[in-house]
């Protein structure tokens, strides 16, 4: 007779999981992408990548300044988008499914409120994770998709729901008197204006480090500095 054999069963996260990254062609911000982008490849999460038109994604030329987020992190987040497959070969929205994956993740960026956030396919994914139990993660700017997408019935995803995203103290202090942003581009709208108008409960926490909040199977992340934290609740909502 052979001695006791252990089988140990393996992380339900590590062999089971698929996400697709919904990502900008008009500007995403680097960080908040390449972080849970990397932080659930680590974890044996399988990741497709979509844009609105199937051409790669853009990253904001800002979130590459060393003098704007530090040199090694500029460093990191170049190298990525120039030599990541999954961002340099993105399927168009409109042929993605959200019944194929386990979570939708929508980076954000300023460049997400003329792509992705007006983008019916995008929005169509973001209902149907949802109410498919699956989870949503969206983070910053791409949170203005919420003042946006309905549910089937009509309301909106966002009625009802604590939520956190970029908010407009922050936004004051990147664009000027007449909402142009440093590149001359006309903001559309302000984040923060949107979801509260949408019925969104809206806390940015900006008293702390990171905002990272959870309602139900919708996850929000305020900005760049939460991306590493909403990654990881992101895995730990996966789990559960």
């Amino acid at each position: 007779m052979g001695g006791l054999v252990v089988f140990t069963l393996p992380d339900v996260t590590t062999c089971m999981t698929d996400a697709l990254f919904v990502v900008s062609e008009e500007g995403y911000w680097g960080e908040e992408c390449v972080e849970p982008l990397e932080t659930l490849t680590e974890a044996g999460v399988e990741i497709t990548v979509a844009t609105p038109s199937g051409d790669p994604p853009v990253v904001d030329e800002r979130s590459l300044d060393p003098e704007q987020v530090g040199e090694e992190t500029a460093e990191h987040v170049r190298e990525v988008a120039e030599t990541d497959e999954r961002l340099n070969d993105p399927i168009p929205a409109a042929q993605a499914d959200a019944e194929g994956y386990d979570a939708v993740v929508f980076p954000g960026g300023h460049g997400t409120e003329w792509d992705i956030n007006q983008d019916k396919h995008a929005r169509q994914l973001l209902r149907d994770i949802v109410e498919d139990d699956g989870k949503a993660l969206v983070v910053c700017h791409a949170v203005g998709m919420l003042g946006f997408a309905r549910d089937s019935h009509g309301a909106f995803i966002v009625n009802g729901r604590d939520v956190t995203g970029f908010p407009n103290e922050w936004e004051e202090d990147i664009v000027d008197e007449a909402d142009r942003m440093p590149d001359g581009r006309k903001l559309p709208y302000w984040v923060e204006d949107e979801v509260k108008e949408a019925g969104g409960n809206w806390d940015a926490e900006l008293e702390s480090e990171t905002s990272v909040t959870v309602d139900g199977d919708l996850i929000t992340a305020r900005g760049p500095g939460s991306s590493s934290a909403a990654a990881d609740t992101l895995l730990e909502e996966l789990d559960n």
